[in-house]
């Protein structure tokens, strides 16, 4: 009986060999006639793109310090770092570094309680962000297209720099006065007025605005708006900018503060 059933088995597991085929992962059985073919190898992952080139953080140090001057665009291959610089934690740490300095002078300030203390305060890059427009034109890798910057600010949507909205309060505290001075145009007054308000900063001494058509450098315009400050009666006590041209020029103020600005350059 044992013997039967050990013949039974092993004609059962002759017919299942006879009409079934295995193939291993690297074989495919087509149209059941037994026909292998190699199957295409796994896709290689793409390749990451190359890492922004090392001298860029060098350019961004050397514009800062002033030592680079009179550039018109950044170098399309540092347009990944400047992103990356932008919209990471490094322009924020950096940026705090300089309001707090500044905090830290003004509340050091004796004022003299006349009120006639101001301090000057730049527009773009300094009170008000322009990176959602510089990320939508190459992060400074692109020149400078007028049309498009004005349509931008006439948007009236500029977010406020934190660290500059901290500062202007503080000042306000203490008794300072904040003056705005920017090379933006009499005919952006009202909307100008508008984006400053909705971003929180609730009031000012003056803002100060380039005539329309006027053939002058930002620098030579502002050095003469202070020097009318001055003569007024006013003293500038603190002067912050993220251009060069925004706090050189006689008179500049006690202390002056350089916002970091890696997208352009103003003379």
């Amino acid at each position: 009986m044992a013997t039967a059933r050990l013949i039974l088995l092993l004609t059962v597991a002759a017919a299942a060999a006879g009409s079934c085929c295995f193939c291993s992962a690297q074989e495919v059985i087509v149209g059941g006639v037994g026909e292998q073919l190699a199957t295409a190898p796994p896709a290689a992952p793409a390749p990451s793109p190359p890492p922004p080139p090392p001298y860029c953080g060098s350019v961004r140090t050397a514009v800062e310090a002033h030592n680079i001057i009179g550039w018109k665009t950044v170098p399309a291959d540092c347009a990944e770092y400047v992103s990356d610089y932008l919209t990471g934690e490094r322009y924020g740490r950096d940026s705090d570094v300089v309001i707090n300095e500044a905090i830290a002078y003004a509340e050091s300030l004796k004022l003299s309680g006349h009120g006639k203390e101001i301090w000057v305060f730049d527009v773009d890059e300094t009170a008000l962000s322009t990176l959602p427009y510089q990320a939508k034109h190459g992060y400074g890798t692109k020149p400078y297209d007028h049309a498009s910057f004005v349509q931008y600010v006439a948007g009236g949507s500029a977010p406020a720099l934190q660290g500059t909205l901290r500062l202007y309060r503080r000042l306000l505290q203490l008794g300072i006065k904040p003056v705005f001075l920017t090379d933006r145009t009499e005919d952006q007054r009202a909307v100008t007025t508008h984006n400053l308000l909705s971003q929180g900063y609730c009031s000012w001494e003056k803002l100060l605005l380039q005539p329309v058509g006027l053939q002058t450098t930002t620098q030579a315009f502002k050095t003469g708006e202070r020097q009318k400050l001055v003569s007024a009666g006013y003293v500038i006590v603190g002067n912050i900018g993220d251009q060069w041209s925004d706090i050189l020029g006689s008179p500049e103020g006690y202390r002056t503060f350089k916002y970091p600005n890696p997208i352009y350059y103003v003379a």
